[in-house]
């Protein structure tokens, strides 16, 4: 669940900000003490609680209760008073409170002790799933909700349209990494296969699941790099190509638009059939029909891509030039 290098940034930015926040508290309490004397005093009090408590622990079962609840109506005693102090000084009461972003998980990003990721978190952790996805854009304007039957005007169309939207969206659902399920989108260009593909990974990504989007050229081309270029990416945090083995979800977008040749064959075979034995899911799109991916990648491509893929074809008219002529 999420992109590992995502995760360990943004616990990272998680950390420093909670220690952030008693940073900013120090230094509020020792501008509000140089200010206000007298809260010195209080302030010291309170920060005994702590050994207090635990000398009163310390004093036996019989009536630790008791002296508990005594500890706890001088510690309110207290902090009424610095509020007190506060506010006839011209601060707000809580002024020297330890102030959060949420207050949920204290800008830890975990609540329930640490055992449940906070919903601010999530959210930090889906923000850079989109990010990293390679399609932020993208995933702003192509969604489930505006993705339109009405250019299909052609009615056999429309319904193989409207089953192909009711698929994704249940495949984007249901998605899991128990259940490995790979998608295979042919039609011509134009057709929605960009559009449905973006939405799927948007939704996929909300449910907190690491997923790479990025046309075939481009991955065909860190193979490439990789292979050719000796100083390719020569650091230590591992390859490049190593995200699109190692991702939940590897949506690869316009098969068939790359410079085709046996390097790229072997590629596209070797990760096609690395993410099978993976149990990793896979989405393909392309323009090509199936007679023609067999005749550029062989049929031993076909056979997987037939026997291992849910094929949808996608048909009507170019959605985009309709939308240019208006």
């Amino acid at each position: 669940m999420f992109n590992k290098e995502n995760y360990r940034r943004i616990k990272r930015e998680f950390t420093n900000k909670h220690l952030e926040a008693g940073a900013r508290q120090q230094k509020r309490m020792q501008e509000a003490e140089a200010a206000i004397p007298e809260l010195r005093e209080v302030d010291r009090a309170l920060s005994e609680t702590g050994m207090r408590i635990f000398r009163a622990a310390l004093g036996g079962k019989e009536g630790l209760e008791a002296r508990i609840a005594a500890l706890e109506r001088d510690n309110r005693d207290l902090l009424e008073a610095r509020g007190d102090i506060l506010e006839r000084s011209g601060y707000p009461r809580d002024y020297l409170n330890l102030q959060y972003e949420c207050q949920a998980c204290r800008d830890t990003g975990f609540c329930d002790d640490g055992t449940r990721l906070c919903s601010c978190m999530r959210r930090a952790l889906v923000l850079a799933g989109y990010e990293s996805s390679g399609i932020g854009a993208l995933l702003k304007t192509q969604t489930f909700e505006n993705f339109s039957l009405n250019y299909y005007t052609n009615p056999a169309d429309r319904a193989v349209m409207e089953n192909n939207l009711e698929t994704v969206k249940r495949y984007a659902a249901q998605f899991s990494t128990d259940k490995p399920n790979n998608l295979l989108f042919f039609g011509q260009t134009g057709l929605g296969k960009t559009h449905l593909s973006t939405a799927a990974a948007k939704e996929i990504i909300d449910r907190g699941f690491d997923v790479v989007y990025e046309t075939a050229q481009n991955i065909f081309e860190d193979f490439e790099d990789e292979r050719f270029n000796r100083s390719y990416n020569s650091g230590t945090e591992g390859k490049k190509t190593d995200r699109y083995f190692d991702c939940e979800l590897l949506i690869m977008d316009d098969l068939g638009a790359e410079l085709s040749n046996q390097f790229t064959v072997s590629c596209l075979y070797n990760l096609i059939n690395s993410r099978m034995n993976a149990g990793k899911s896979c989405i393909i799109s392309t323009n090509l029909t199936h007679q023609e991916m067999e005749r550029r990648y062989t049929q031993r491509v076909l056979s997987r891509l037939l026997g291992n893929y849910i094929n949808m074809r996608f048909c009507g008219t170019d959605i985009r030039m309709m939308k240019i002529r208006g």
